[in-house]
């Protein structure tokens, strides 16, 4: 692996880094009172081409490439975690199911205006009956003449209140579901019968929304399947291609959290005064500093890594990136604990950022994939290998 980051992509992290410093942070606490994100603020996200990181070039996205996806992550999760996740779902989970299996004609309809921003894109798979457990999806699509028809609910859906177009999974053959009867489809808002339903109440992650999506007699043209009529039925591999490169900005993502908290930590503790000198000056103090900032390598470095690794591959990195997801959520948590301790009751306060990054790093370790989910995976690569 060669450890040197090219020019281009140095270059686009000092541009975030600078976005971040003069207009994010400053509105930080702003938007997790407010739960919301001003609209100058989204403007300028796609006017630094943010919301096509990850969309090839050709679509007018700026095709950085997983390492460069996962540097830029890394800045952008310094600060309050919903301005990451707006961008998020365009450049992941909401778009790369169309890039990875989409025909010709959804990508040159649906991409460009995913990567300018105009549109924003959502993943609907999980439902109250299928967490983990992907493919126990109760949604079921039926085909109808010139169109297919949709019925169920999904939810825990990011950004589906604000999406103007949501990849939906749903099964044609329920004797098949997984092993070739889930289906992936292309709902565009003021579909007939699509609704937005409850907005979900969380622990954190404020001013980005997750929600409930209906689905009551949805009627969706037979082209909105994702990659054609070939594809009906290869949704759930569609879905899983694209939750591999999620596991990847995932880590990145918290591995960026845990950088700043790390620096948070420090220059507490060396203004913090107990006992006649600075907090910095005692062993257990240090001891966790340390800790922390070991962790963090180690993170980084299993990130790049394999990020590397997926743009020299061109194909999944299935083990890999489950253990970056499984390792370096862990490793944030830890090290959010970590800041607040070191904090003491101020680290308990909201007046601190500290208090935020604990609670919106606990997510880290449930969503696009479970601790638990992602020791399966890694243990079933690990017996395929022999």
């Amino acid at each position: 692996m060669d450890f040197s980051i090219p020019e281009d992509l140095r270059a686009m992290v000092e541009t975030v880094r600078r976005f971040v410093k003069q207009d994010l942070e400053p509105i930080s606490q702003q938007v997790e009172d407010e739960d919301h994100i001003p609209e100058d603020v989204v403007q300028t996200m796609r006017e630094l081409g943010l919301f096509g990181l990850a969309i090839p070039a050709e679509f007018g996205g700026l095709e950085v490439g997983t390492l460069g996806e996962c540097l830029v992550y890394e800045e952008l999760s310094k600060t309050n975690a919903c301005f990451r996740t707006r961008i998020g779902t365009n450049n992941g989970i909401g778009s790369q199911g169309i890039v990875i299996d989409g025909t010709p004609e959804q990508k040159e309809s649906y991409l460009p205006k995913l990567a300018s921003g105009e549109w924003i894109a959502c993943f609907a798979l999980t439902e109250p009956e299928a967490g983990s457990d992907a493919a126990n999806i109760q949604t079921t699509a039926v085909r109808q003449g010139d169109h297919w028809v949709l019925n169920g609910r999904k939810h825990f859906i990011t950004n589906g209140n604000i999406s103007d177009l949501a990849t939906v999974f749903a099964v044609t053959d329920k004797q098949k579901r997984a092993k070739g009867g889930i289906t992936a489809f292309l709902v565009e808002k003021g579909s007939p019968g699509f609704s937005v339903g409850t907005i979900e109440r969380k622990m954190g992650m404020r001013g980005s929304h997750t929600c409930e999506l209906i689905m009551d007699d949805c009627q969706i043209p037979l082209e909105n399947v994702v990659g054609g009529e070939a594809m009906v039925g290869q949704g759930f591999k569609t879905a899983m291609k694209t939750l591999d490169k999620g596991r990847l900005t995932m880590g990145a993502s918290a591995v960026g959290s845990a950088q700043k908290l790390l620096e948070l930590s420090l220059e507490y503790a060396q203004q913090r005064v107990q006992f006649g000198k600075p907090i910095a000056e005692f062993q257990s103090i240090q001891n966790m500093l340390a800790d922390m900032a070991t962790q963090i390598y180690a993170g980084r470095q299993m990130l790049y890594h394999a990020a590397w690794l997926r743009d020299q591959k061109g194909t999944a990195v299935v083990k890999e990136a489950a253990m970056v997801k499984l390792f370096c959520t862990g490793m944030a948590n830890r090290v959010a604990d970590m800041a607040v301790q070191i904090h003491g009751g101020m680290g308990y306060m909201k007046d601190f950022p500290v208090e935020r990054f604990y609670r919106d790093l606990r997510l880290t370790r449930i969503y696009e994939g479970t601790d638990e989910i992602q020791r399966l995976v890694i243990a079933r690569e690990l017996l395929k290998e022999g």
